[in-house]
């Protein structure tokens, strides 16, 4: 049964209807006022709130708009995060998205999430190279001590 027939019951409680439902008893005595004030028009459904939606034309729009890319929108780089796209949504279209929503829009419209190689642009893979092949051995070996260490914290000839 609905709420709304167990609303035209009045003989039942806030408590037995809240029970059925699940839902609590503050639910109940709020609709039971909203049924009084406004009748039935009063506890219909008002939809789900949902996230705001973009039609075609605004997602279209997106996809321009990040394929100009974040140096076009005021940022200082070429890197588009959720965050810039999410305030990217707000500028334009005045709709606020959750990070995770844009990152669900992002992934509908076909983008994919990429990192950027974490190398810097003065990189010489030569001297990396000599550097691997001479200098590590040499340092990796001097940390070695020439006895055996041992692990206890007290000396082993004080016990």
């Amino acid at each position: 049964m609905t709420a709304t027939g167990f609303l035209r019951e009045s003989g039942q409680k806030n408590r037995e209807i809240a029970a059925a439902l699940r839902v609590s008893e503050r639910s109940v005595e709020r609709w039971r006022r909203a049924w009084r004030e406004r009748g039935e028009a009063g506890v219909q459904s008002k939809g789900s709130p949902g996230r705001p939606r973009l039609g075609p034309g605004q997602l279209a729009r997106l996809e321009q708009e990040l394929e100009r890319g974040p140096l076009a929108h005021g940022w200082a780089d070429q890197r588009w995060t959720l965050a810039r796209i999410k305030t990217l949504i707000g500028r334009l279209f005045h709709v606020s998205y959750t990070v995770e929503g844009t990152w669900q829009l992002l992934k509908r419209l076909g983008w994919l999430w990429q990192q950027p190689a974490r190398r810097a642009i003065e990189r010489d893979d030569g001297a990396v190279e000599v550097w691997r092949e001479e200098t590590w051995p040499r340092v990796r070996e001097s940390r070695r001590s020439a006895t055996r260490g041992w692990s206890s914290r007290t000396k082993p000839g004080s016990r």
